[in-house]
């Protein structure tokens, strides 16, 4: 068989039955070509040639091309006889790497190694997959199946020796890791489009081609105008000009850190894009995407709508778990696979967890990631326990693939200099290299200030005494710190009072919330209990806001609910103690340090002063016991010089929600589009797809796995298991106000997540 003939892919085309062939030769050129303008974009262009050249280097062996041949039907005669399944094509360039590029074969064997399953770990630990260390090994070598020298010579030939530095420079242990996803990150992607464009030409010709950056700011300047002409003429509109001017200001200076202190109300969503407009278009950023990063599902669908429609749909990526398929377009699809749409919304959680990825599919994106701007919004609410690995990454990405990192917050957390106290204290990011956007936080915040924060006398409050206090006022809302409280105190409201909860599907959520919105228009009646999920960007307005003891960022997060349009003189927030103390953990840490704060600076926190939070999470991160509960230094950066990393066990490990001990459930509950009760019925009789899991995510809450498994020796009513996702079967589980209410939960909430 000759070089021209050696097949990468095959494919029959189902109207006229005539086959199409993708030379393996053409494939790797072009893969080449696609991985060197990838990794180009942070200096290392000949690195993802090589890879490219490389990752297929096995498909030439005679034992796949037989393979190819018969798995496809484009040849009826193939066989195999060694073997009836798949055949490991991707280990022979890992082992050409090590074995010809002496000091840099190591990383390009694991790119070229994991092409297909992923970046590997470089020694086995127990329940963990394969490794390259056994990979490369002279044992499993010689189950190779044997590549033609005269094909290796002459594939080969064309690979040229990396020989640039990392990003140009020198890289610290704690950056190594994240050059190698970046990477492999551009090697998969350019595998994927280049397979892609043979494959499935129409879903190719379906990406996007996108307007610059420079275009969409003129779409987002107009819009701006003709918002700030149709503004009334309040105190409140002409602060958050004034903030939307110095954003654009500020926008001249050069890549690295940046925060936005602007407090809740102030139109720091609007405000932070402008900045970062600004920011992209100047001549020597030439940024080539904006990433806008929020906690929240229900604030991403919010922030999302908004960008959409000044920037057009085609031009906004929205990437989260629960997005309702109906909303999507082909293209967001299949731009969310690779990010390479100019404004991207998803979540921290996708964000940092493929950062910190090993999958093919979870890594496409990295390479988009280099020379961006990424918007951290609720910059506070970073997790304790991953927040050193999520500092490291974040000083990686900005010092070496030229990412400008934007903290926006009204409560910014203490990032910079020492982080912590006793051993598990930490180096954050340089302190002198993060550059406030606003000339001067301290006035504004002044200046912007509509509430007054005060703690209510009684030191514990009774929930029946609560309730009638809240009763006497029309318009108010309660945040409590778990979703047991706001049942409880839900319970002792007067009828017509609302519930709003994580024990709720996104769907549900998201109708009651613009249900609140539409009731506080009119100026109607409303009291409204509610967990902290509408604390972060949530923009509803409340005359008055209690809020039970709890962090004082989130405390001040509260506050950004009352009176947010300033219609008032002074909006009332109260703090009061709640009958039962919060989880232990990280809820219960929070809520010392703001007993803490409130009592030794109660002037800095009836006035929300930006020195008053630095202050605060000082005391909080002296409690965290732990700031890398995974250990993820001891996985990717101890050994980073000898380049041994441990890849997927790292990516396993690293999840910012802890949902192991979760189970998550589909409920019933009927939107205005589709009735969940149907979809489960389809996933019972049709089985699961791709379109169907998205579409049961609007309807999934998660409940504790030891609440299901007590249940189901009980004789409660439990969820059926249909293809192994766990689906409501019976009346009594979802209630149409409170959201799930089976299985008698007792909830251990020590999470910021509810």
């Amino acid at each position: 068989m000759n070089n021209s003939e050696l097949l990468a892919h095959a494919i029959q085309d189902e109207k006229t039955g005539e086959w199409r062939t993708h030379s393996l030769d053409e494939h790797l050129a072009g893969v080449a070509k696609m991985a060197d303008e990838f990794a180009g974009v942070f200096g290392n262009g000949d690195w993802g040639s090589a890879a490219g050249f490389l990752h297929d280097l096995g498909k030439g062996s005679d034992a796949f091309q037989q393979y190819i041949r018969q798995v496809t039907g484009f040849d009826a005669e193939a066989h195999i006889e060694t073997s009836p399944g798949k055949v490991n094509h991707s280990s022979h360039g890992a082992v050409w790497s090590v074995e010809n590029l002496k000091g840099i074969g190591r990383i390009l064997a694991y790119l070229v190694a994991g092409h297909h399953a992923g970046l590997p770990d470089w020694f086995r630990t127990l329940g963990i997959g394969g490794n390259l260390e056994h990979r490369l090994s002279a044992e499993e070598q010689k189950d190779l199946p044997q590549v033609p020298e005269v094909w290796q010579t002459m594939a080969v030939s064309r690979v040229r020796v990396p020989y640039s530095l990392p990003c140009g420079r020198s890289l610290t242990e704690e950056a190594f890791h994240l050059w190698v996803r970046m990477l492999f990150s551009s090697l998969v992607d350019a595998d994927f489009l280049d397979t892609e464009e043979f494959m499935r030409p129409d879903q190719w010709a379906q990406r996007g081609t996108y307007p610059p950056l420079s275009e969409l700011k003129s779409k987002f300047e107009s819009y701006m105008d003709s918002l700030i002409a149709k503004a009334e003429p309040t105190e409140v509109n002409r602060l958050r000009q004034q903030i939307l001017s110095e954003c654009r200001d500020a926008g001249c200076k050069e890549p690295g850190f940046f925060s936005l202190t602007v407090p809740t109300g102030g139109g720091k969503t609007l405000s932070a894009m402008a900045f970062a407009l600004e920011h992209a278009v100047v001549p020597n950023n030439n940024k080539k995407r904006i990433i806008v990063a929020i906690p929240y599902t229900s604030i991403i669908e919010q922030t999302a709508k908004e960008y959409k429609k000044i920037f057009g749909e085609e031009n906004v990526v929205e990437h989260h778990s629960s997005l309702d398929p109906d909303k999507e377009s082909r293209q967001s699809r299949l731009a969310s696979e690779n990010w390479d749409a100019p404004i991207i919304v998803t979540t921290n959680v996708q964000l940092f967890e493929s950062l910190f990825a090993a999958k093919s599919s979870a890594c496409r994106k990295l390479h988009n990631i280099a020379d961006s701007i990424i918007i951290l919004d609720e910059a506070q609410m970073l997790p304790p326990g991953y927040l050193r690995p999520i500092v490291s990454v974040m000083n990686s990405l900005v010092s070496y693939f030229r990412v400008s990192m934007v903290l926006c917050t009204a409560t910014q957390p203490a990032l910079t200099g020492r982080i912590g106290a006793g051993q598990s204290a930490f180096k954050g990011i340089v302190q002198e290299t993060v550059r406030e956007i606003m000339t001067n936080p301290n006035k504004l915040t002044r200046e912007l200030q509509r509430v007054q924060v005060r703690v209510r006398e009684n030191k514990v409050t009774d929930w029946a005494e609560l309730a009638r206090e809240l009763a006497a006022y029309e318009r108010v809302l309660c945040i409590v710190n778990t979703r047991n409280d706001c049942r409880e105190l839900y319970r002792l409201m007067p009828e017509g009072t609302v519930h709003l909860s994580a024990n709720m599907c996104g769907a549900h959520r998201s109708q009651v919330i613009a249900g609140i919105k539409e009731t506080l228009h009119a100026k109607q009646p409303i009291r409204v209990i509610s967990t902290q999920l509408v604390e972060a960007g949530v923009d509803i307005d409340f005359p008055v806001v209690y809020r039970a003891m709890g962090g004082f960022d989130s405390i001040a997060q509260a506050a950004g609910r009352c009176n947010r349009e300033g219609r008032l003189d002074v909006g009332k927030v109260v703090v009061f103690e709640p009958p039962k103390a919060a989880p232990p953990g990280l809820l219960r840490k929070g809520a010392d340090a703001g007993r803490e704060i409130l009592a030794c600076d109660p002037d800095g926190c009836a006035n929300l002063e930006p020195a008053t939070f630095q202050k605060y999470f000082a005391l909080f991160y002296g409690k965290v016991n732990s700031f890398d509960t995974k250990d993820m230094k001891s996985l990717l950066e101890q050994e980073a010089r000898e380049c041994k990393f441990q890849f997927r066990e790292a990516a396993q490990k690293f999840h910012l929600i802890d949902d192991q001990q979760q189970i998550p459930v589909v409920v019933w509950f009927a939107d205005e589009k589709a009735k969940s009760k149907d979809l489960i019925q389809k996933l019972r009789y049709s089985g699961p797809s791709k379109e169907l899991m998205r579409k049961l995510q609007r309807f999934t809450i998660t409940i504790p796995e030891r609440c299901l498994v007590q249940a189901q020796y009980g004789l409660e009513k439990v969820p059926d298991e249909e293809h192994g996702i766990w689906c409501q079967a019976a009346d009594g589980i979802y209630d149409q106000r409170l959201g799930f209410v089976g299985l008698n939960m007792v909830w251990n909430e020590d999470t910021f997540m509810c």
